[in-house]
């Protein structure tokens, strides 16, 4: 028992350790105006979400370029029984380098049923 919590100890100490060095490099991304792919993508959401009032279902893409990001998101746009015929969109919107929206636009609406690209 007392092993187990040796071990428990090492491991959080290590846990905490490579944590402060994950901070201080997000801190120094954070200052050089560049961020995560993580960090941009839960920017993106926050912001279509609030700008067109529907639900994101997912990420589809996301590219990244001199100017900033690009994600494609899919967003619930008409909510229907079956969930099969609900209507989907797909939104390509455009990020600067700290995050902020510059552009949205819709560039596919679909049912959901249906498969693939048209």
């Amino acid at each position: 028992m007392a092993e187990s919590k040796t071990r428990g100890t090492r491991g959080s100490r290590r846990k905490s350790s490579s944590g402060s060095q994950r901070k201080s490099s997000n801190s120094r991304d954070r200052d050089n105006n560049n961020r995560s792919p993580r960090e941009i993508a839960a920017s993106a959401i926050a912001q279509v979400q609030e700008l067109i009032g529907r639900p994101i279902e997912s990420i589809t893409g996301m590219a990244k370029d001199e100017d900033g990001w690009t994600v494609t998101l899919e967003v619930l746009e008409l909510e229907r029984v079956p969930t099969t015929t609900d209507v989907l969109g797909k939104y390509e919107v455009t990020l600067d380098k700290n995050g902020e929206l510059t552009g949205a636009q819709r560039t596919r609406r679909y049912p959901r049923a249906e498969a693939g690209e048209v």
